[in-house]
């Protein structure tokens, strides 16, 4: 950023030997003052690049954290529960979060328009939790996203694979194989979203939301938190509206629900927008997850 400065020069006859007051000579009516002004460009520190810079170098700083520690531990829990997860907004107030997930990759890199326009429309805040293989496939709409105060944005790996420290599997999906992968899984989006928000993702959520416990303890100590859902809201965008309606029906107060927002040929979006002027009808209101400590 440009800021301009204007200066004014008075320049005095040669003959005096200051710019004099009336007082001090009477000839000054005779002495022309003559004042220019001259536009310099002063180029103003750009704190907003500063503080990306900042926060990309700690990301790959954060690259290099030693995993030894974890490499000859055996993990005893596989799944979507295991401990550290968290599945709730600690809170007995009607409220709800809903998460939408942006997979990637050759089946899960579409744009759900009706929904997202139907959480503008009603002023639904929303989670999105976005693969980086998505954001790759939707730069202008992720941008799109990323300016709409509704939504947060949050972490969903970079491949779109389960956590694992000797590389278990979830739904057909391979995870990865060492805590050095995990890592990866990791940071390199975490990298993606913070140099399109200017901001760290606060929460994470893994392809398939399967993870081993040690995996959970790599993302806390990378300075995130594991959240997956208490309220399976669409079955991976398999769930017909029926289905997603009578789902988010279910919902209590502090539930986290989990849907998806790159299928627009599910019936992700009617039921979500049946659900949720039902939900308001019973006195349920929603929120972001980083508005409540979670549980």
């Amino acid at each position: 950023m440009k800021i301009k400065v204007v200066v004014a020069l008075i320049a005095c006859s040669s003959m005096l030997f200051s710019c004099q007051s009336k007082e001090e000579d009477s000839t000054d009516s005779l002495v022309p003052n003559i004042e220019q002004e001259v536009v310099v460009e002063v180029e103003e520190p750009n704190h907003d690049t500063q503080q990306l810079d900042e926060l990309l170098a700690e990301l790959k700083m954060k690259k290099e954290l030693d995993v030894s520690d974890y490499e000859n531990r055996t993990p005893m829990e596989w799944g979507e529960n295991v401990q550290g997860v968290k599945t709730q907004l600690d809170t007995d107030e009607q409220v709800i979060a809903l998460t939408f997930d942006a997979c990637g990759g050759p089946y899960g890199s579409l744009y759900d328009e009706e929904l997202i326009d139907f959480l503008r429309k009603e002023s639904i805040p929303a989670t999105l939790f976005v693969n980086q293989r998505w954001i790759e496939e939707n730069e202008v709409t992720f941008s799109e996203l990323v300016e709409e105060p509704l939504f947060e944005i949050q972490n969903h790996g970079s491949e779109h694979v389960p956590l694992s420290v000797s590389g278990q599997s979830a739904w057909g999906i391979e995870g990865t194989q060492s805590a050095e992968q995990i890592v990866h899984e990791v940071i390199e989006n975490q990298m993606t979203i913070t140099s399109f928000t200017n901001e760290e993702p606060l929460f994470f959520r893994s392809g398939t939301a399967f993870y081993d416990e040690i995996a959970v303890e790599i993302v806390k100590e990378l300075g995130l938190e594991v959240v997956n859902f208490n309220i399976l809201g669409d079955a991976g965008a398999t769930y017909s509206a029926e289905q997603v309606h009578d789902a988010l029906l279910s919902s209590v107060s502090g539930s986290i629900v989990l849907l998806h927002m790159n299928q627009p040929n599910s019936g992700t979006a009617e039921g979500v927008e049946r659900a949720v002027m039902d939900l308001k009808d019973q006195g349920f209101s929603f929120v972001t997850l980083s508005q409540y400590t979670l549980k």
